[in-house]
C-alpha cells in the first residue's frame, strides 16, 4: 500500500538541525576540492 505523504507532522517532531558527522564530512569534501580552470573547460580533483 502507498505511504501517505501528505500528512504534516508536529513541528515539535521536525529536526532541521544538521548532525556534527555531516557538516564535518562537507566541510572535509570542500577543502579537498580543487578546481581548476583551462582556457573554457574546468576540472575538478578531489585531493584525498
Amino acid at each position: 500500500m502507498a505511504k501517505l505523504y501528505s500528512k504534516h507532522p508536529n513541528k515539535e517532531q521536525i529536526s532541521m538541525n544538521p548532525k556534527k558527522e555531516t557538516i564535518d564530512f562537507l566541510l572535509n569534501y570542500s577543502k579537498a576540492l580543487r578546481i581548476v580552470k583551462y582556457d573554457k573547460m574546468k576540472f575538478e580533483a578531489l585531493l584525498n
